[in-house]
């Protein structure tokens, strides 16, 4: 297999919507899982592959894709840390909702319709809040608690990171 053939497998995984796919071969043994660490990892690699590689030589390139797989949760530590002040003060009996991903937040499913919630609103569990789109793929975001939204911390159309705080909840 060559490297603009995985590549072209990879685009096809991000815009069917699948999680995982294994391909293997006598010559080959390939891995994908749709995470965009791990398929910004592995177009990396393809790039530094010569485009004339032999199959023999594309087996060993899957292999370090688990690698950056088990980096992955390292991430979560880190943004976890930003959220400590938000919770601080008088916003401590808040519940906060954060990204379950990497993407570029969007308050309303497109630019002419309202916003999925405002400030004030009531939110129950299950409620769509917001999409984050990841990958050209957009995903909704629901609340997991019910309650009323004090603040929404990131503006429309901005970047999130993984488990970065979007919205403050009271739950009371």
């Amino acid at each position: 297999m060559k490297a603009k053939e995985i590549q072209d497998l990879i685009d096809f995984i991000s815009e069917s919507g699948l999680e995982e796919v294994n391909i293997e071969t006598d010559q080959i043994k390939l891995k994908i899982k749709r995470s965009a660490a791990l398929n910004e990892k592995v177009l990396d690699m393809l790039k530094n592959m010569p485009s004339s590689a032999p199959s023999a030589q594309a087996a060993p390139a899957p292999a370090p894709a688990p690698a950056p797989a088990a980096q992955t949760p390292q991430p979560s530590a880190q943004p976890s840390q930003p959220s400590a002040p938000a919770d601080s003060g008088d916003e401590g009996n808040y519940v906060t909702i954060k990204s379950p991903m990497i993407g570029t937040f969007y308050r309303s499913a497109n630019p002419e319709s309202d916003p999925f919630i405002q400030v004030g609103d009531e939110v129950k569990a299950g409620q769509t809040v917001c999409i984050v789109e990841a990958m050209k793929l957009f995903n909704e975001i629901e609340s997991e608690i019910k309650g009323t939204i004090v603040k929404i911390l990131v503006d429309d159309a901005s970047p999130v990171e993984y488990d970065q705080p979007l919205f403050l909840v009271d739950p009371s």
